[in-house]
């Protein structure tokens, strides 16, 4: 039986960057409240809200210290409640980012483990070693060990895949996930409607004991992410959780962030019978282009193009693999990453075109779109002035090998505003007031930005890209586009061109990706063009798109 998530359109809102309605420079519940009407014109049929709990804010919101609170910050329950249910009076279904991983360490559990060695909630971490002795050579996401001292000087350690305020949670204890599965009702009893479930993947470690080998010349610590990621005892776990909350909440749309799973790992995790996921987020789409990368600095912050020939063999793969198991996810950008609008769209005239084009080819394949917001805008990173803007070790040591190897300080902060994560939160653009209308104060974040770029302007503008994606997600909720099956076309890597089939009516949605016309020859029949981005000529099968431009075309006979 269809489930509404299969249909689902979803909008990321990022809650501290939507719309602030006290002034204090970050955006709240209330701020979301009075935005529902825009969001029931763009025409999606979902939200997912970054953590909203409450947190010290380490790593803005990931780190939660109270699962059962809202974060002042952001409101009060009264408030999410009232969200809950304006959202659902304007026919929208809430998704809620569930961090399960880890907590912040000012969590009662963790204060009290930490406290006192002998405390109940000493086994809800995971604490090993002794004498100082970190008991491995893994490495944190966040840079360095793992393993950081025991705040009860016994000369343990406590283990952390993230930053060392945020301690990983011992799932292998049942108390641990009885109690996440507690929370888990809580919020669905509250009336939301699913969870993203942060990092699920990294619930199961291997044996704490094992170092990870070295190569020649690597040094300690090591990401060691095959120890600490998709391991047989993610599956074990989660499972019944998982069944937990089908049964109490047998409608729930449970999304699970995979980063680094591959499309073998996304069927287990989705595939019916195991009762696991719906539907899972993948950071293995986006294939790039590192050949032309300055070997003199990392490439972590360089600007990369997309690898169009790995990243149409990738969606491909994708797309046909899970074809009879689940809906896959599909989006350009998120939270983690820099806006699509910065790392894939070209500046210059044919910007809005480009950015049409990209948004059709990606949402109208076989999937659940998910819309990172303003990305309907056309919104793109903020650009930083200060390498302390970023808040990140790993931006900072960037910068200072950039400039060893003779890059200016203001190229460093062009290459991280580009593909840093941090400037792809800012605020949310709204209008040509100041700020573009997302607060009357500072903003959390701030750095400059195109002030063209916003919902008032871009409302009056019938070309708008604003305009462009309100059709696009009309035709989305099109029978063939949510439930026809899917078949990528032969071109050549300057275009991307698939097939929806669904009954007697196929579709085609076919894409320029470069900078000259292109040529392609359609399957013999009679076609109009339903959408289109840029100039489209259609003569027989022979489809012409000038630079970067992209249409859809329903076969008439």
């Amino acid at each position: 039986m269809a489930e509404w998530y299969d249909k689902a359109i979803i909008y990321q809102i990022y809650p501290k960057s939507f719309q602030d309605s006290n002034g204090d420079g970050i955006g709240d519940l209330q701020g979301i409240i009075q935005r529902i009407p825009y969001l029931q014109q763009l025409g999606i049929n979902a939200v997912w809200l970054n953590p909203i709990f409450v947190s010290p804010q380490i790593d803005n919101g990931y780190d939660v210290a109270n699962y059962f609170a809202i974060e002042p910050t952001l409101g009060t329950m009264d408030d999410m409640e009232a969200l809950i249910k304006a959202f659902h009076k304007a026919g929208i279904k809430l998704i809620l980012d569930f961090v399960l991983n880890h907590t912040s360490d000012q969590h009662p559990w963790f204060l009290d483990a930490a406290k006192n060695p002998d405390s109940i909630y000493r086994d809800y971490y995971m604490f090993a070693g002794h004498d100082g002795q970190k008991p491995n050579n893994w490495g944190s996401f966040f840079g360095g060990s793992v393993w950081a001292d025991d705040p009860a000087g016994t000369g343990a350690s406590y283990f952390h895949l993230f930053d060392k305020r945020m301690p990983d949670l011992n799932w292998q204890n049942p108390e641990v996930r009885h109690a996440m599965g507690d929370i888990a009702e809580f919020w669905l009893a509250k009336g939301i409607d699913g969870l993203r479930l942060d990092a699920f993947i990294h619930v199961a470690k291997a044996d704490l004991r094992q170092n990870y080998p070295l190569a020649a010349g690597q040094q300690a610590p090591v990401v060691a992410e095959p120890f600490f990621a998709n391991l047989p005892n993610v599956k074990t776990w989660l499972q019944p959780f998982s069944q937990r909350i089908k049964q109490q909440f047998p409608h729930a749309f449970l999304l699970g962030e995979a980063a680094s799973a591959n499309v073998n790992l996304a069927v287990t995790y989705t595939e019916k019978a195991n009762q696991l996921m719906d539907s899972v987020i993948t950071f293995r789409y986006f294939t790039e282009d590192e050949s032309h990368l300055d070997p003199a600095i990392s490439g972590q912050f360089q600007p990369k193009p997309l690898d169009v020939t790995a990243f149409k063999q990738t969606q491909v793969v994708w797309q046909q693999t899970l074809a009879a198991v689940s809906k896959p996810t599909l989006y350009w950008n998120n939270h983690d990453m820099a806006r699509v609008a910065t790392r894939y769209v070209t500046a210059g005239k044919a910007h809005d075109v480009q950015a049409k084009s990209l948004a059709m080819m990606m949402y109208l394949q076989r999937g659940i779109p998910i819309i990172y917001y303003g990305e309907e805008l056309g919104m793109q990173n903020l650009q930083f002035s200060q390498i302390d803007q970023f808040n990140d070790q790993a931006a900072t040591d960037f910068a200072q090998q950039a400039q060893v190897a003779g890059y200016s300080e203001a190229d460093a902060l062009h290459m991280l505003s580009q593909t840093h994560k941090l400037p792809a939160r800012g605020g949310m653009q709204w209008d040509e007031s100041a700020h573009a209308g997302f607060t009357t104060g500072t903003p959390w974040v701030d750095g400059a930005f195109d002030a063209t770029i916003n919902v008032e302007t871009e409302q009056q503008n019938a070309n708008s890209l604003l305009r462009f994606y309100q059709n696009l997600i009309a035709l989305k909720k099109l029978p063939v586009f949510t439930e026809g099956d899917y078949y990528l076309l032969d071109t050549d890597d300057s275009s991307y061109v698939y097939q929806r089939h669904l009954d007697k009516q196929t579709m085609i949605v076919a894409v320029n990706l470069s900078a000259t016309t292109s040529t392609i020859t359609l399957p013999t029949g009679h076609y109009r063009a339903t959408l289109t981005a840029g100039q489209h000529e259609i003569n027989d099968n022979q489809l012409t798109l000038s630079a970067y431009a992209g249409c859809v075309i329903e076969r008439m006979d």
